[in-house]
């Protein structure tokens, strides 16, 4: 998936070599067994096909304005996939999982202001625009989600 240039265009600006992929893959492990948190992979229900991944994140970004300690929810579709909603769904299920797991803690997301479908998505699942960017020199938008009020008990 991560080497498929229309996947990785807002990402990297560039397909993922093998090394980035399996450092990606070793960083997800690395996220549940260290912190108790992570990505999930993402399937098509009725015929178990790979759609892609979703999850929450901590990476330590030099990002101006910095992310506070919010975790970082993040999403990737395979190419295939785009356009039916999967993100949509999965998104949500992610967040309903992290208000679960998180409790009162925000939870943010970046995204390339050009990938309009990341924003519809974000917003769709209760995330605001928050403010612009910088990112490895990119401009981005930083987008939080305060988690519903029933998890903030």
């Amino acid at each position: 998936m991560c080497a498929d240039p229309e996947v990785t265009r807002y990402i990297s600006g560039r397909p993922f070599t093998e090394e980035e992929s399996w450092s990606r893959l070793l960083r997800y492990v690395g996220h549940w067994s260290l912190l108790g948190f992570g990505y999930w992979v993402v399937e098509e229900k009725a015929a178990g096909t790979f759609v892609g991944e979703v999850g929450f994140a901590d990476y330590p970004r030099d990002l101006k304005p910095a992310l506070a300690g919010a975790p970082e929810i993040g999403w990737v579709l395979a190419s295939g996939s785009h356009g039916r909603g999967y993100a949509t769904e999965a998104v949500r299920a992610v967040v309903e999982w992290g208000d679960s797991h998180f409790g009162s803690i925000r939870t943010a997301c970046i995204i390339g202001p050009e990938n309009t479908a990341s924003i519809r998505v974000a917003t769709k699942c209760g995330y605001r625009e928050h403010g612009h960017a910088t990112y490895k020199g990119e401009a981005t938008l930083l987008f939080v989600r305060d988690p519903a009020p029933s998890a903030k008990l």
